[in-house]
């Protein structure tokens, strides 16, 4: 089993999956399969099967060992079919993260280290952030910080055509240590401050945000 973190805030469950099972293992963890027997198979990839069935593995971990079964909105973004609480996962190399509310909608994001980051940058950089970018102590931690706090908050919003450079900004952090930071949503239906969680581990950034209106359904 390799769970690998768990992290509580009030009303919130965090948690990280590192992948080392194979299909075969992370199958024998579930009592109710046909929760998921169709999902699977819509998959070719082993690694899309690994990621798909660790987060409903590390989801059940969370959620004390119930098996839930996750359905997606038109949108693409997760609902638990029992309306028992929010959800939101992510995965990236060797890694699935999963977040869970009872009552609040959820934004996860996870993302290795990697120095691609820097080709894109342009894309989600906006110039009232390249500051913050110049003088962290490590440029490619601090640019998957906004990436990955921005990821969430689009995932957190859910609605179309957001523009990562336009609509999205995150102030000024220290990427390296931890904790929290604002992000801003610049939309004329819905504008807000959010507070973006995010964690740093020599392997990967995590970051994870809630919003206390009732879920979309």
């Amino acid at each position: 089993m390799a769970l690998f973190r768990i992290y509580h805030k009030i009303d919130l469950m965090v948690g990280v999956w590192k992948i080392e099972e194979t299909i075969e293992e992370l199958r024998n963890l579930f009592t109710h399969f046909e929760f998921y027997e169709e999902g699977l198979s819509r998959f070719t990839s082993d690694k899309r099967k690994l990621e798909w069935l660790a987060v409903r593995a590390l989801l059940k971990e969370l959620l004390g060992g119930e098996e839930k079964e996750i359905a997606y909105h038109p949108s693409g973004r997760p609902y638990l079919v029992d309306g028992s609480g929010g959800i939101s996962f992510s995965h990236t190399q060797g890694y699935v993260a999963v977040a869970y509310s009872p009552y609040e909608d959820v934004g996860i994001d996870i993302e290795r280290y990697s120095d691609r980051v820097k080709k894109v940058a342009s894309k989600f950089i906006r110039p009232d952030e390249e500051d913050s970018i110049r003088k962290a102590e490590s440029e490619v931690n601090a640019l998957l910080v906004h990436w990955c706090a921005k990821e969430t908050l689009y995932k957190l919003i859910d609605m179309e055509g957001i523009d990562f450079l336009k609509d999205l900004r995150i102030l000024p952090c220290h990427p390296l240590e931890g904790g929290s930071v604002k992000g801003y949503i610049y939309r004329p239906e819905k504008e807000a401050m959010i507070y973006v969680d995010f964690m740093t581990h020599p392997d990967y950034v995590l970051t994870y945000a809630t919003i206390p209106w009732p879920r979309k359904r």
